[in-house]
């Protein structure tokens, strides 16, 4: 391995100055549970994807807000479609709410789930925008209730429709190589139905209750809702950086993945199709590159056999570094292994 260079790894979070004082004016408060600064954040991601404050609920992780939202939609004891080509988080979620997974194939031409395979099998489907490439859901009449899975995706745009607002609610996440973080863990319930967000937000006040309703502690710091509001304020910077990473990779010529017309992705992973997966993430490790399989063949959530799409997409991606503090000398670096395989 050539350690004579610095190492790229896949994923680096993009942390300065700003959040190292946000947090610090909250250590220096006094106050470090949920408090004004997780108000301020929900407000501040209303405001972002234009929509009345108070539609969203800031949480503990990504995890939690589509354990909440499947709980908001009475997920026990129904049945809850989801691709197989996927987060286990989702799978857990659904199992935890008292669900039952049913599981479907991705599209031959994206790894997103292929709606129109979800018809008449549950009562609640979970749509991720994989990758960060938005799927079309206001027409595609699968599903009475749809939870949009944006932990990918913020940002994105379908029809000029902020992803996460065309089902009926979407959840998003702040772990550490997200888009944005939280400084580690967190994520953001939204809806434009008000007796979701009710739900959630009377779920999420779990102490000092007197109605011995069922509860648990999802809550979020202030001291991670002040790092979120500084990223936040980031995040079209980050995103259109993104944008350059993946447009040099474009530009070199490289089968990466893209969207269809009339939606406006975001550049979350930029996913490579080639047939020399395993030698093209050896001959990067070599120059201390690190690229991964998005999704490995034993990490899809079901019988991969039944799933021929889902294993397509297992066994023809590479996940090359995308990211906002990636620099232009790395980015050529990449790109230089890469063309050296293909």
């Amino acid at each position: 391995m050539s350690f004579n260079l610095k190492h790229i790894p896949h994923n680096r979070p993009t942390i300065g100055h700003d959040e190292e004082m946000m947090a610090l004016k909250v250590l220096k408060s006094g106050w470090l549970a949920q408090g004004s600064e997780v108000e301020n954040f929900e407000d501040e991601f209303c405001d972002y994807l234009k929509i009345p404050r108070g539609s969203a609920v800031a949480v503990s992780s990504g995890s939690a807000a589509l354990y909440l939202a499947l709980l908001s939609l009475n997920a026990k004891g129904e049945n809850v479609s989801l691709p197989t080509y996927s987060c286990s988080a989702l799978k857990n979620a659904i199992c935890l709410a008292g669900g039952n997974p049913v599981f479907v194939d991705s599209m031959l031409e994206s790894p997103n789930i292929d709606l129109a395979k979800m018809e008449h099998l549950a009562k609640i489907a979970i749509v991720p925008h994989m990758f960060g490439m938005p799927q079309n859901i206001q027409n595609s009449g699968s599903t009475p209730s749809v939870i949009e899975d944006c932990a990918q995706a913020l940002g994105a745009l379908n029809n000029m429709v902020p992803i996460g607002l065309q089902g009926d609610v979407g959840i998003f996440s702040f772990y550490a190589t997200k888009i944005m973080t939280t400084g580690g863990q967190g994520g953001m319930v939204v809806s434009r139905k008000s007796p979701i967000i009710e739900f959630v937000r009377d779920y999420r006040m779990f102490d000092a209750r007197k109605d011995e309703k069922n509860r648990f502690n999802f809550q979020m710091t202030d001291i991670q809702a002040a790092i979120g509001r500084a990223q936040l304020k980031k995040l079209p910077m980050f995103l259109e950086r993104r944008a350059e990473v993946y447009n040099q990779y474009k530009k070199a010529g490289f089968q990466i993945l893209d969207s269809k017309e009339g939606v406006q992705p975001v550049r979350f992973r930029a996913i490579l199709r080639t047939e020399k997966q395993l030698e093209l993430i050896k001959a990067l490790s070599l120059k201390n590159i690190s690229a991964t399989i998005p999704i490995q063949t034993d990490e899809l959530l079901s019988s991969n056999i039944q799933f021929p799409n889902a294993l397509f997409w297992t066994e023809n991606t590479v996940s090359l570094p995308i990211y906002p503090s990636l620099t232009d000398v790395e980015v050529k670096r990449i790109i230089q292994v890469v063309k050296t395989v293909l």
